[in-house]
């Protein structure tokens, strides 16, 4: 399988105007592309899907083993003729979850980006840094974004010099993808995203060697064990949050639940006046604070979301789920408005990120998600924090950090960290069969 890692020097370096650039320019040439994201961001692989109208993945070896990985890999690109995947952060950076280290997981050739504005001479001094840091590594080649067109002779002779391969350039231009705290804006609420990407689209197939790509040296894919998810003896009906407000959903966590047999229901708590009729829901993280005031107008969605949750419907809520859950949020002039009222207690802004990266949850009491004694992997990235951020779990951090989060009973998780259900399965089997359960059907299952 063709596949490909555009990685970068650091965050900020230009990776994902380059990789949307190359993705629109392939799409623009008829090619069939699947497109990943290294880590747990959501962002990026929405631009990708807006882009090439097909649904984008994430690959996250902190979450997943090689099995996992090199199987989300393969299926995520049955009837794709390349594979396009994106890092995260700097290469080498993120330990087991870095770019380098699933570039090796799933023997994929790297190419890397370099911003090379204000730069001549030290672009080879940054070029070869790369290369020598740590060996063996996949780099192929590089990309030069912002590189002024009268140094492309000179990058070719860079990369000749030190026995690499020149894969063109993104010059200074006007159409780099706009950024928040959570990382870039995301691509619905730019009006012209659009005829943003296929002028991106038009730039790389001028500077960037795509011929070149489409051909780099690539092995077969790894042999891996292929996990076989049990199918439930019934089809619960999970309503999921997806609009502006609740946008941060993993495309793995769905497709896992539809293999588990459920039934997906997209449902809008912006714009819809009722709850579907649904066995489960699934609240998953966004921005609910951007359109608090919308939110809180659609009394009879908040009411029936309450009176469901309060009926025993199990229920995933997480980070702006979960502050959709809660009685009250302040915003950032200082206003309360009401929520669902389901969780006691108010959400307030803050001035940084109160806990971010990957953490570990435990739990001493048997819950929705997982029982007593069970270690659960997750994510937590917000600028937002709770009155009442729960005790139910104990989260913590390989550096020792430990901190008290999360609210779980058989019916319900809701907190801040976010769940990927490939790290576990068994966690979208039980709520799936607790999904099942409420809804008056069979909630057992076998691995027929």
């Amino acid at each position: 399988m063709q596949r490909v890692l555009i990685a970068g020097t650091g965050s900020g370096c230009g990776k994902t105007t380059v990789t949307c650039a190359v993705l629109s320019a392939l799409r623009q040439r008829g090619v069939k592309v699947s497109a990943f994201k290294c880590g747990p961001d959501y962002i990026d692989p929405m631009f990708y899907r807006e882009i090439l109208g097909t649904p984008s993945h994430n690959l996250d070896s902190f979450f997943c083993d090689r099995n996992q990985l090199c199987h989300l890999l393969e299926a995520g690109c049955q009837s794709a003729e390349i594979a396009v995947i994106e890092g995260v952060m700097g290469f080498y950076d993120g330990a087991e979850g870095s770019a380098y280290h699933i570039s090796e997981i799933t023997e994929t050739p790297v190419i890397l980006v370099i911003n090379a504005r204000g730069m001549k001479e030290s672009i080879g001094a940054v070029m070869q840094g790369f290369l020598q840091y740590q060996k063996p590594n996949r780099i192929a080649g590089f990309i030069l974004n912002q590189l002024p067109e009268r140094l492309i002779p000179f990058a070719e002779q860079l990369c000749a010099e030190l026995h690499t391969e020149y894969f063109g350039c993104l010059p200074v231009h006007e159409h780099t993808l706009k950024s928040r705290h959570l990382g870039l804006v995301t691509a619905s609420e730019i009006t012209d995203i659009h005829e943003k990407t296929d002028v991106l689209g038009r730039l790389a197939e001028k500077h960037i060697l795509l011929d070149k790509i489409l051909k780099v040296k690539c092995g077969p894919m790894p042999a891996y064990r292929k996990t076989v998810i049990p199918k439930l003896n019934s089809q619960p009906v999970i309503a999921v949050a997806h609009d502006k407000a609740f946008c941060f959903q993993y495309e793995e966590n769905l497709s896992i639940l539809r293999e588990t047999g459920c039934e997906i229901q997209f449902f809008s708590p912006l714009a819809d006046a009722h709850l579907p009729q649904a066995d489960g829901l699934l609240l998953c993280g966004g921005y609910p604070e951007l359109y608090a005031e919308q939110l809180s107008a659609n009394q009879t969605m908040l009411a029936e979301l309450r009176n469901a949750v309060q009926a025993g419907m199990p229920v995933i809520a997480e980070c702006g789920g979960f502050m959709y859950l809660h009685e009250e949020i302040e915003t950032k002039n200082g206003h309360c408005l009401p929520l669902a009222g389901v969780i006691r207690g108010r959400v307030f802004p803050t001035k940084r990120l109160q806990r971010f990266g990957y953490v570990s949850l435990h739990t001493d009491a048997d819950n929705l998600i997982c029982d007593a004694g069970e270690t659960v992997k997750a994510h937590e990235f917000h600028y937002w924090d709770s009155t009442n951020p729960g005790s139910d779990f104990s989260a913590g951090k390989t550096d020792g950090r430990t901190w008290e989060c999360g609210h779980a009973s058989q019916t319900i998780y809701a907190g801040f960290p976010h769940l990927y259900f490939p790290s576990d399965y068994r966690i979208a089997l039980r709520f799936a069969s607790a999904c099942a359960l409420f809804g008056g059907k069979d909630g057992s299952y076998s691995s027929d």
